[in-house]
């Protein structure tokens, strides 16, 4: 250690403007009447700043560094659709409540649909030499048309079980229904689920009541809800972004080569957004937080 070191340079822009700073960048340009543009650069910013007077002069860079500091990133705009559920809080936990403490008398499930699976180029990610990207066709046709998968998630034990098909009617929710009944003999299932319509039509509604299947169904806008949501984004991540498969007789068995992975490290969900704010709601909020 050097005792001469003396820490250097001290800063030329004190905390109270770097949170000025913080604080600015965190507005749009119409909050100051600006209409040229609808979003800051750190050009853009930085200019600004010099003309209201927050600083003498800046760089950018010194910029990055202050909104690094105060926790401000760059991030894209997210939307929020209300729901008009007036049960809302109240179905929410008790899904919640499936997740958290699963009925000793039965079998928590997740079902959903994943699709449509079309045949196309399928933008991805990979490891390759600097300024070499992989490149894919860009026309392509549709007439192989498209299928859809219908899953269903074991939080006990992390598994996925699904099965593809050209459509996704009541008839093919209901099958997907009579393999669950068949895979846990016994015991009461209750399968998370949304509003899809299939999912409420009368024979499978009539079928799930005579075979100790309760349906639960999410609140209106609430498919975040569904824990095998969560599962869907690695389907397509690992499985079939960067792919350019020519027939789903070459797709379907990529997908299924994915799901035998999963499977075999699959562990059980244990922790369904343990510290997000939904914990606490005890209102459905009026927007986003």
């Amino acid at each position: 250690m050097n005792p001469k070191w003396s820490g250097g340079r001290p800063r030329t822009i004190d905390d109270q403007t770097r949170e000025r700073v913080c604080l600015i960048a965190r507005t749009s340009p119409a909050d100051w009447k600006i209409a040229a543009f609808s979003t800051w650069s750190l050009a853009k910013l930085a200019e600004h700043l010099v003309q209201r007077r927050v600083v003498p002069a800046i760089s950018r860079e010194t910029l990055r560094r202050i909104l690094h500091e105060g926790r401000v990133s760059w991030q894209t705009t997210t939307t929020w659709k209300s729901s008009n559920d007036p049960h809302f809080i109240a179905t929410m936990h008790r899904v919640l409540e499936l997740y958290d403490a699963p009925p000793a008398d039965g079998r928590v499930g997740c079902v959903d649909e994943a699709g449509p699976l079309g045949l196309q180029p399928r933008k991805g990610k990979a490891w390759r030499r600097v300024r070499s990207p992989r490149q894919l066709r860009a026309t392509y046709n549709r007439y192989d048309g498209v299928m859809h998968m219908l899953a269903a998630l074991d939080p006990a034990t992390g598994k996925i079980y699904y099965r593809i098909r050209k459509r996704k009617r009541w008839r093919e929710f209901l099958d997907l229904l009579k393999a669950l009944r068949s895979r846990w003999p016994g015991k009461k299932l209750y399968v998370v689920l949304d509003n899809f319509s299939p999912h409420k039509h009368p024979n499978v509604r009539a079928w799930a009541a005579a075979n100790e299947i309760e349906l639960v169904f999410l609140p209106t806008y609430g498919s975040w809800l569904n824990w095998i949501e969560s599962e869907f984004p690695a389907l397509r991540y690992f499985a079939l972004n960067g792919t350019d498969h020519r027939s789903h007789d070459e797709q379907n068995p990529a997908i299924n080569a994915y799901i035998r992975w999963h499977n075999a490290r699959a562990a059980p969900k244990t922790a369904f957004a343990p510290d997000s704010p939904i914990r606490t709601w005890t209102q459905y909020p009026a927007k986003a937080a």
